[in-house]
């Protein structure tokens, strides 16, 4: 079994719900064990234009699904509770993304994924929840750990801790 960390994130409705019944799915989805989940974050939208801030968690599971399979689970889920997608590249306001961070220790480039996530090391609201439930896990391209990348970021973002665990 791999073990994968996935970020959740929600910026329109009951965002909070949605990452809830988002984690509620994944663990009733066969061929994935959810193990942890951090605490939910507020954060600011990052390079996007919105005024909806998200919340964010990070789920760590352990799945027999490939990565490919397990992206589909999650583009499922997506769907299910409402999330549009416009057709660009661009952010949008969503009701719900998920986005696979690491996949054990794989590195993937296909046309469809992209794993460990290419952003992951920039951005405060994956690194901060990432701390709480994996501290120590060793990114696979960067040789260092979520508590090292998190040092080296030049201007983290606000996260706000915003509810207790699902």
């Amino acid at each position: 079994m791999a073990i994968v960390y996935l970020s959740l994130g929600s910026n329109i409705g009951d965002r909070l719900g949605y990452l809830q019944q988002a984690a509620s799915l994944l663990k009733a989805t066969p061929g994935i064990s959810v193990v942890a989940t951090s605490s939910f974050y507020e954060t600011e939208p990052w390079q996007m234009d919105s005024n909806n801030w998200f919340v964010n968690a990070v789920v760590q599971a352990s799945t027999t699904l490939t990565p490919e399979k397990l992206l589909a689970e999650c583009q499922r889920i997506e769907l299910q509770l409402g999330r549009k997608r416009d057709g660009s590249n661009n952010y949008i306001d969503r009701t719900l993304d998920i986005d696979i961070l690491f996949y054990d220790n794989l590195i993937l480039h296909s046309e469809s994924l992209t794993i460990p996530h290419k952003h992951f090391h920039k951005r405060a609201f994956l690194l901060v929840p990432m701390l709480e439930i994996a501290q120590d896990f060793y990114h696979p391209l960067f040789k260092k750990t979520v508590a090292e990348l998190y040092d080296e970021l030049d201007n983290p973002e606000m996260v706000v801790l915003y509810g207790t665990r699902v």
